[in-house]
C-alpha cells in the first residue's frame, strides 16, 4: 500500500512538473492570428515621434523612459524590457498590437488600451517600441 501511495504521489508530481513545462510553453508563444496582421502605418519619423508622445504619457510610467523594464511593485510584476528582440507575447507588429491593444490576460499585468488610443495611434507606438530595438 505505501509502494502504491508512493508511486501515486511521484505520478502526481511529474503531471504537475509536465504541465507546468508545458503551460510556459504555451504562454511564451505569441498570437499566430495577430502576427498575421500587417503594420498598416509606416515606419516614418513623423509616426515613430508621434508614438514616442504617446509612449512617454501611457507607457513610460511601467516600462520606463527608454523601454528597459520598470521595477514592479508588491502588486505587481516588473514590466518587461522592450528593447529585447524576442518578447514573450510574441515580437510582430501585429502581436505587439494586439497586446497595446487588448492587454494580456488572465491578470492583466498588462492592461489593455484599446478604449483609451485609437488604433493608427497604437501603431504609432508600435513604430516607436521597434526604434527602442538594442542594436547589436
Amino acid at each position: 500500500m505505501r509502494s502504491f501511495l508512493l508511486r501515486m504521489l511521484l505520478i502526481g508530481i511529474l503531471l504537475a512538473a509536465l504541465t507546468s513545462i508545458l503551460g510556459i510553453f504555451v504562454m511564451a508563444q505569441g498570437n499566430p492570428e495577430a502576427a498575421k496582421v500587417k503594420n498598416p502605418v509606416a515606419a516614418s519619423p513623423e509616426s515613430i515621434d508621434a508614438g514616442k508622445a504617446i509612449y512617454a504619457r501611457r507607457c513610460a510610467v511601467c516600462h520606463g523612459t527608454n523601454g528597459t523594464g520598470g521595477s514592479g511593485s508588491d502588486i505587481s510584476p516588473p514590466a518587461p524590457d522592450l528593447t529585447d528582440p524576442e518578447w514573450k507575447h510574441g515580437s510582430t507588429d501585429g502581436e505587439i498590437f494586439d497586446v497595446i491593444k487588448n492587454g494580456i490576460p488572465p491578470e492583466l499585468n498588462m492592461e489593455p488600451w484599446g478604449d483609451r488610443i485609437k488604433d493608427p495611434d497604437i501603431w504609432n507606438v508600435v513604430n516607436y517600441v521597434r526604434s527602442l530595438a538594442k542594436k547589436k
